[in-house]
Parts: structure tokens; C-alpha cells; sequence
């Protein structure tokens, strides 16, 4: 299948955002993709506006893109991605270099295409990330798929996760220390341990 071919289907949002954009607006780079991919111009303009709008980038869209902050110019690449209307977007580190308030307003809108129906796959070290989004996780190392799991199953093996040099959240270290009290080993967010903690002092199972 033709390059061409695999971008209508698959869209990849690069690591490092400065490698994808070069357009002289932030509407038209996200018009570029497609454009190239031969769709007709109403057609081209609905999809712009759809990804603008779902990355919340409206109002920079005549701004050059190279002179975002990198928030900003994240959402850029992925709209641009966006915009070809892919079934599946691949997003790799999407959050690197970001801050919370930069990473939650992303993750809110890369959940949004999930419940519009697009297939989102995460490569990212950040396991936090992964607790809090994530349906399904492949843990790989040297090549290898060493686990496909739920995030349960996945932060359930802590040997597992850091022979693939990855580290669990700070929460799922505590719950395995806890795991002695009766704590099941395989939480992974602050309120699951808060309530079990608690279910736990007053005697419940």
C-alpha cells in the first residue's frame, strides 16, 4: 500500500513537534495534510476547522506555528493529523516537555477523539499517563512485547515494568509496601488507595 494510502488510514504525530511543522500559519498547516491527500476544497476546510477546533486552536490559527509556546505547537502537530481524518492516530510522547496544566488540557482533547470514535495509541515512559488514560497497554522491551494487559494487569508487575525501564506510579510503589496490610498490589490511583486504606482501618474487607 502506498504511503498515500496508509495516511487516510494511520496518522503519526511526531516526538518532537518542530520536526513536523514548517507551514507559514497554524491554518495551513493543518490544511497541508489534506490538501496533499487530493480532498476536495470544502472538504479540506471542514476538516481544518474540525481539528482546529478540537485542539482548541482557534485563536492562533493565523499565528506562525514555529513561534508557539511548545504546548501549542503540540497541538499543532496533532491537529494537522487530525485533519486527515485518520482511523488511527498514533501519538508518540505527546506529553514530553509539557506542564500539568499543558498536559491535562491535551490529554482532555486526545480523550474526546477516543469517544469520537478514532483508535489513539500512546507511546510514552510516563506511567502516570497510562494509570489515568489508558484501555489497553503493551509493555515492549528489546523488541519484544513482554505484556498486553489492562493498566491493572500492567502495573500489577512491578519486575515486569522496570525490566522495561519504565518506573510505576509513585501510588501503584506505595499499594505493593501496603500489600503486607492487605492492600491490593495492583492500585493505581490516590483515590483507589485512599478508600481501600480506609475500608481497611475500619475492619472492612
Amino acid at each position: 500500500m502506498a504511503v498515500a494510502e496508509i495516511a487516510r488510514f494511520v496518522g503519526y504525530a511526531f516526538q518532537n513537534p518542530d520536526h513536523q511543522l514548517f507551514s507559514s500559519t497554524v491554518e495551513e498547516e493543518v490544511m497541508f495534510g489534506p490538501k496533499n491527500l487530493g480532498y476536495p476544497e470544502d472538504q479540506v476546510a471542514h476538516l481544518a476547522k474540525h481539528a482546529l477546533d478540537s485542539m482548541d486552536l482557534q485563536g492562533v490559527r493565523t499565528t506562525p506555528p514555529l513561534s508557539l509556546s511548545l504546548g501549542l505547537r503540540r497541538r499543532v502537530s496533532i491537529a494537522s493529523v487530525i485533519a486527515m481524518d485518520p482511523q488511527v492516530i498514533i501519538l508518540d510522547e505527546p506529553t514530553t516537555g509539557l506542564d500539568s496544566d499543558d498536559i491535562r488540557r491535551l490529554m482532555g482533547s486526545i480523550d474526546s477523539l477516543n469517544e469520537e470514535g478514532h483508535t489513539l495509541i500512546l507511546i510514552t515512559h510516563d506511567m502516570r499517563l497510562v494509570a489515568e488514560h489508558a484501555k489497553r497497554v503493551l509493555v515492549m522491551a528489546r523488541g519484544k512485547i513482554l505484556l498486553d494487559s489492562d493498566p491493572r494487569g500492567c502495573f500489577s508487575d512491578i519486575d515486569l515494568i522496570r525490566e522495561s525501564n519504565l518506573e510505576p506510579p509513585p501510588v501503584t510503589l506505595l499499594a505493593h509496601r501496603l500489600s503486607r496490610f492487605g492492600v491490593p498490589h495492583d492500585i493505581f490511583s490516590p483515590s483507589e488507595l485512599a478508600s481501600t486504606v480506609v475500608r481497611k482501618m475500619r475492619g472492612a474487607p
